[in-house]
């Protein structure tokens, strides 16, 4: 009889179940698009450069997502010194996307010199966690401070820049 119980609520519970997994589906797209908006624009550069594309990460994500909405407030460019490789990239008005935010730390390729493994001139450490060879899963957030201006991170695992060693 106890079986039949459970039975019972379970299958009372069905409507419930399908709903909230149905919301769930309807949820994924757009993460898994915005994964995509960052994760493109990463793996064309690695593929300039001959290095393995990276993959979507979940739990990486994760931590980068609730790194931005620490930086809600103030969107102030400060890294968050946790575990994985970072970019930060910040961006003003509705157009700014994923997309552009991954392009600005590529442009810094002009000034990464390969033969002396140095930066010539301006920055050029964004460009190089993009290409780092040892890293394989990507997470990123994106979203718009109290300020107005957007806030871009990328979290890379494993990280990147150790000094002295080469990206790719």
């Amino acid at each position: 009889m106890q079986i039949m119980g459970l039975i019972i609520i379970m299958i009372k519970s069905l409507p419930f179940l399908v709903l909230t997994i149905s919301c769930l589906a309807l949820a994924v797209p757009h993460n898994q698009d915005l994964g995509l908006d960052f994760l493109v624009p990463h793996n064309k550069a690695r593929a300039e450069v001959g290095v393995k594309p990276l993959t979507w990460n979940k739990t990486v994500a994760t931590y980068a997502r609730g790194y931005a909405y620490h930086k809600l407030g103030d969107c102030d460019m400060e890294h968050s010194q946790g575990p994985f490789g970072e970019n930060l990239a910040e961006g003003y008005g509705d157009q700014f996307s994923a997309t552009d935010a991954v392009n600005m730390w590529v442009g810094e390729k002009q000034y990464y010199a390969y033969e002396s493994n140095s930066c010539v001139g301006d920055e050029c450490r964004h460009y190089t966690q993009v290409v780092w060879r040892d890293s394989v899963y990507l997470g990123c957030a994106k979203l718009k401070c109290r300020n107005d201006w957007w806030f871009v991170i990328c979290s890379y695992d494993p990280p990147g820049n150790y000094e002295g060693q080469r990206p790719y």
